[in-house]
């Protein structure tokens, strides 16, 4: 059975369809590189009535920076309820579904090679975007709908086998969570600033290099420097040894989120010396345990609120002194503690299937196109 070449045009239905709602930051959505709605979006008008509503079984896609990114920002809702995108997507639904499969397409969707192919196609303008019209006359090779659907269901069992593994996850998550309730109710709160030390040391004799050089993230974790370290001098970054924490105080520009992490590594890093450095009593409160309490979202609100300033906001040391928490017998905190770390392993372990069934897509489609061939 051979492969049938189709217009994406003659495939698809455009949808305009505006939400005529004034709408919070939290309801709208944007689509990221990875092809997945995400909320809520980074930026918001202040006007969302015009903003464009993507039903369930529907796409939306921001053909404006194709050629700039060499990606298509493309999502399939695959959810029950509507998303609400900005007016700047393409929103559109698959109308011949007798020779194409939404969610092959959104397969499809998801690799480098179409990526490029779209590229290709993009104008020449400043933004190299890529009209609705030219993204009409793209073709796409098909195989029968049931070769589609064969494919389709290894995907969708895959995703499904995902969704449980989270969903256990957020179980250990709610313990840990409903844990610290009950002792703030139960226990005694005792000042932050009693159990933990600020740490100035400095990779004053350049001990550690650039490979130790990290970043903060809001999502509570060091991540690899975006920073520009080209002839950067190291000598005033601040040292952060194995089970110590690092922030970055300036809490305006992060998205009412404060960028700290504890290093769980066995390796000493180094961040910027805008950071503040500390470390805890281990004799007195555990990391983990305290790091639990940070990753609260309730945490980020407590600093935001806490933050002080003009132009830049700031949560500063004497403020994190100031924090209240409950703190348990060590042995009550460790228990907490490993029920988190076991947490923290699952969450990475979905992490990595998150991205196997991303890189999955290519090799499924691979695999319909040469099944395709062969009969």
């Amino acid at each position: 059975m051979a492969l049938v070449k189709q217009k994406i045009g003659d495939l698809i239905s455009p949808y305009n369809v505006a939400c005529n709602q004034q709408l919070s930051a939290d309801e709208i959505s944007g689509v990221n590189r990875e092809k997945d709605f995400f909320e809520p979006a980074r930026q918001v008008g202040a006007d969302t009535t015009s903003y464009k509503v993507v039903p369930s079984g529907y796409f939306a896609c921001n053909l404006m920076h194709v050629g700039r990114d060499v990606v298509l920002p493309i999502a399939y809702n695959s959810t029950l309820k509507n998303k609400i995108v900005s007016p700047a997507y393409t929103i559109f639904c698959v109308q011949d579904q007798k020779s194409l499969n939404p969610f092959y397409l959104s397969m499809m969707m998801k690799s480098q090679e179409m990526d490029r192919y779209f590229w290709f196609f993009t104008d020449s303008s400043v933004r190299d975007g890529l009209s609705f019209s030219d993204f009409c006359e793209i073709g796409l090779a098909l195989p029968s709908l049931d070769i589609q659907q064969k494919y389709v269901n290894i995907y969708n069992a895959m995703v499904a086998n995902l969704k449980a593994y989270e969903n256990g996850l957020e179980d250990l998550k709610l313990t840990c969570d409903g844990y610290i309730e009950n002792l703030k109710k139960a226990a005694p709160l005792h000042r932050l600033g009693d159990y933990i030390e600020l740490s100035e040391e400095r990779n004053a004799d350049n001990k550690y290099s650039l490979e130790a050089v990290r970043g903060i993230a809001t999502s509570k974790c060091f991540i690899s420097t975006k920073a520009d370290m080209d002839g950067v001098s190291l000598h005033s970054y601040k040292v952060v040894k194995p089970r110590c924490f690092a922030y970055v105080s300036d809490t305006s520009r992060r998205g009412d989120k404060i960028s700290l992490a504890l290093n769980m590594s066995d390796e000493t890093y180094l961040v910027s010396s805008i950071s503040t450095v500390f470390s805890t009593d281990f004799t007195r409160i555990v990391p983990e345990y305290l790091e639990l309490f940070f990753e609260r979202a309730e945490f980020d609100r407590y600093a935001r609120f806490n933050s002080w300033g003009s132009a830049r906001e700031t949560f500063d040391w004497s403020e994190m002194c100031n924090v209240e928490i409950p703190v348990p017998d060590i042995s009550i905190q460790k228990s907490i503690a490993d029920i988190f770390s076991v947490y923290n392993q699952r969450k990475k372990i979905a992490e990595k299937m998150r991205e196997n069934i991303k890189s999955i897509c290519p090799v499924l489609v691979q695999g319909a196109v040469r099944e395709a061939m062969r009969g």
